[in-house]
């Protein structure tokens, strides 16, 4: 399979991607910065997308307990808000979510679930099927937080190149961040 059809998330997993670092030249540690960097907006993106969704499912899952007496609607603004999950010490809170260019929705497991119909749904779910459906966003949760820790870990590696070579006069430190 060729580079380009790859996703990009193969290409930075694959050990190819930081291995021999130091035989690079300057502009390709930066563009392979630069595709860690997009790729970690987008998995953010997709990670803020799976917990608003986990959040109304918690929300849905308590009010059927019977300790929560708000309808969904009514808990909307604040379960969106994200002012439970903020907790003590965190009460401004702001989440800025940058929205990047994704892909075409395809077969990955967070299209799946992205495209599930299951809040249109939700008044006639069972409770087993609203525990499978947390289950399922709690599964791609973990599978895009592991995806963004390979991303930062092949980003800090570069990062640390670059940084040494600046360090040593190698390269011109005055456009680090570029």
């Amino acid at each position: 399979m060729t580079e380009e059809r790859r996703r990009r998330i193969d290409i930075v997993q694959d050990e190819e991607f930081t291995a021999s670092l130091g035989d690079l030249d300057v502009a390709e540690l930066r563009h392979r910065r630069a595709v860690c960097s997009g790729l970690d907006i987008e998995l953010s993106y997709y990670r803020r997308l799976v917990h608003g969704r986990m959040d109304l499912l918690a929300f849905e899952a308590r009010r059927r307990r019977g300790e929560d007496e708000r309808s969904l609607l009514e808990a909307l603004p604040e379960i969106l808000a994200g002012e439970g999950a903020a907790g003590p010490g965190f009460p401004d809170r702001r989440v800025e979510v940058e929205i990047p260019d994704l892909p075409e929705i395809g077969r990955r497991a967070i299209d799946k679930v992205l495209s599930d119909d299951f809040l249109a749904r939700l008044p006639e779910l069972g409770d087993g099927e609203l525990a499978e459906i947390q289950q399922r966003l709690a599964v791609v949760e973990a599978e895009l937080s592991r995806q963004r820790r390979a991303v930062y870990d092949a980003y800090d590696r570069i990062q640390a190149e670059l940084t040494g070579r600046y360090a040593a006069g190698a390269a011109d430190a005055t456009d680090v961040f570029r």
